[in-house]
């Protein structure tokens, strides 16, 4: 009787104040968002320089000034509406089409979303027209009003944003620190200025300038590695290959890394999706499979990959923030770009990256000699010069030649034997039908502490891990001997039933044909449940349930079966192991060649399976800097 007498809930709408903040909440949860707003505005303004500058990590002041369009008075007041825009428009039936989005921003929300959280003054000038200004105080709009314009070109718009969150002072408590605020900026700045090379960007924080970076000129590839290498680093622009593929309507382009030039954590991995910067847990199992042979688990290769397509096949529109997107077809996209990576990275050769060499320059350069205590050495009585040993008189046994040195040096009688002294053997130069300028990784000179050998090229040395080189050189002949022959599989006596939810057993049933190209037989057994029939014969005997729940979460993940393809690396990895050159052995000079030959002709050569170069290679210039002659 009680609930009867309760009174009915009143229905209201929210006033605009409120609605505008709470869109803020989703679209504007920190400083850095407003930022990527606020500079996707000025992208889609046209505008060739924007300028960014911060204070308090963005917290107590950040601007945005750009020399687009502009807008002029009337377009000032509407821009501060609920989802008013310039960039969509009817169709010819009089509807807006969602899905065919060619603009960075198209929803309206962001101005009025950060003027309803903050004190933001809009100043703009429009071609033609007198500069104006407009001031929001958390959703209370003053103006528009004259202003003086300062901007670097007779159009743009600046935009100025004091005490965000002070409308919402719970929304305060939940910011982390000025530094943690300020990186958040900077890498949203970055993100959008890896997209645009043909824009120039500014960042300042707290008066301090974080970057500068000019329009890069030249062609589409060589400005955006110039860029990406400004911010990327160096390293990354002199070790990164270049990524181009088409198929079905979706191109991918950019550049990535070489495998021996890698991290550990995948920060440095960037996706581009018409332009816009994205987030996509796809994109870590997309790189994950694509280097797979080349990387141990726990390291993570350099990239920066840019999708285009036609935008009614990816939908912008999942995500108040715009950094997610889905794509109609995201098998096509996702085999596209582990293809074209692959392929790139094949394209590469035996080339390992140039931070190798520095490593190991590193490495070298001797600390330096501690000042000689002059008081000893008065205080020492002389030597006599009939005491100090005497040098062998004449030259070093052995024949010598110009390009190849001594051929058969023979132990100086003044060096002692000793089992542990170094041991190195020096071959007879090949003939002059062969310089060492011939081939990339040179001619083989001598094999040190039958271990690693040493070339002469062209321009410099080469110091090559026997052992690891002709690992990945029998890693890499199994690898295409298995994909000529396929995958041999045996069939268990009696299946293995494993049981699964019914979302990752559906999750793994769908790819029951790619599974069994690798030699793993799968099919249905009642509701969550997947009958093993056969499995692939180089694994031996095997726990295929726990490969089952494996493939389930890589599903989930990364839709990528990688744990069954790592399976293979590991056991291949294992046997090419065992089947290759030891270190340890000593090698001929035929021998020693070939092992360079071969190198050269096969792809991924300057990495063992797990990453690790196979050979340093150390320019003349390089080695006259480690004994002071540059």
């Amino acid at each position: 009787m009680a609930d009867s007498l309760r009174p009915r809930p009143q229905i209201r709408r929210l006033p605009a104040d409120a609605v505008n903040r709470i869109a803020a909440g989703e679209v504007v949860e920190r400083p850095a968002a407003a930022v990527k707003e606020l500079v996707e505005n000025a992208l889609d303004a046209g505008a060739r320089q924007i300028s960014i500058a911060i204070e308090n990590g963005g917290l107590k002041r950040l601007a945005v000034e750009d020399d687009g369009c502009g807008m002029d008075e009337a377009d000032l007041l509407i821009a501060l509406d609920r989802h008013a825009t310039s960039k969509l428009a009817p169709g010819p039936d009089g509807l807006i089409d969602l899905l065919n989005i060619h603009t960075m921003g198209f929803r309206g929300e962001a101005l009025p979303s950060i003027g309803s959280v903050s004190r933001m003054t809009l100043t703009s000038k429009a071609p033609g027209c007198d500069a104006a200004e407009v001031f929001v105080e958390g959703g209370r709009i003053e103006g528009p009003k004259p202003a003086p314009w300062t901007g670097r070109g007779d159009t743009g718009t600046r935009i100025e944003v004091r005490d965000i969150f002070f409308a919402t002072p719970a929304r305060l408590k939940f910011m982390k620190s000025e530094r943690a605020e300020t990186m958040a900026v900077t890498d949203a700045v970055k993100r959008l200025a890896m997209s645009r090379a043909d824009i120039g960007f500014a960042l300042e924080s707290n008066g301090r300038s974080v970057f500068r970076h000019a329009a890069e000129a030249g062609d589409a590839a060589s400005a955006r590695l110039a860029r990406l290498g400004a911010i990327m680093g160096r390293e990354f622009r002199e070790n990164a290959i270049e990524i181009e593929a088409e198929r079905d309507g979706v191109t991918v382009s950019g550049f990535a890394g070489l495998p021996t030039l890698n991290r550990g954590n995948a920060q440095m991995q960037f996706l581009f999706v018409n332009g816009r910067p994205v987030k996509d847990r796809m994109l870590n199992g997309v790189i994950r499979a694509a280097y797979q042979d080349f990387l141990a688990r726990d390291r993570h290769p350099m990239a920066a990959l840019f999708v285009h397509l036609d935008p009614e096949w990816v939908d912008v529109n999942v995500h108040p923030a715009k950094t997610e997107v889905r794509f109609r077809d995201s098998g096509n996209v996702r085999g596209l770009i582990i293809g074209a990576l692959r392929h790139s990275l094949a394209a590469a050769g035996h080339r390992a990256s140039t931070t190798v060499a520095g490593f190991a320059l590193g490495k070298a350069q001797a600390e330096r000699a501690p000042e000689p205590d002059t008081r000893l050495i008065w205080d020492r009585p002389a030597t006599p010069a009939s005491a100090a040993p005497a040098l062998p008189q004449g030259r070093l046994q052995g024949d010598y030649s110009p390009r190849g040195g001594f051929s058969a040096p023979a132990r100086p009688d003044y060096m002692p034997e000793s089992d542990a002294a170094p041991t190195a053997r020096v071959e007879p130069d090949p003939g002059a039908d062969h310089p060492a300028s011939d081939y990339p990784l040179g001619v083989a000179r001598a094999q040190l502490h039958e271990t690693y050998i040493v070339a002469q090229t062209a321009d410099g040395i080469v110091i090559v891990d026997q052992h690891a080189a002709h690992e990945r050189l029998v890693y890499e002949d199994m690898k295409r001997q298995m994909a000529a022959g396929g995958v041999k599989r045996q069939a268990l006596l009696i299946p293995d039933i494993v049981e699964l939810t019914e979302d990752e057993a559906a999750r793994v049933l769908e790819r029951a044909e790619e599974l069994s190209e690798l030699g793993l037989e799968i099919e249905p057994f009642g509701p969550g449940a997947i009958c093993v029939r056969a499995t692939p014969a180089l694994f031996g005997q095997m726990d295929a349930a726990g490969l089952i729940r494996d493939l389930a979460d890589d599903f989930a993940e990364y839709e990528a079966g990688l744990a069954l393809k790592e399976r293979f690396e590991d056991v291949m990895g294992n046997m090419a192991c065992r089947g290759s050159v030891r270190a340890g052995r000593r090698l001929t000079g035929e021998e020693m060649n070939a092992l360079l030959r071969q190198m050269e002709a096969t792809p991924h050569s300057g990495q063992c399976n797990h990453g690790r170069p196979t050979y340093v290679e150390l320019k003349l210039a390089d080695v006259e800097r480690l004994f002071g002659r540059r």
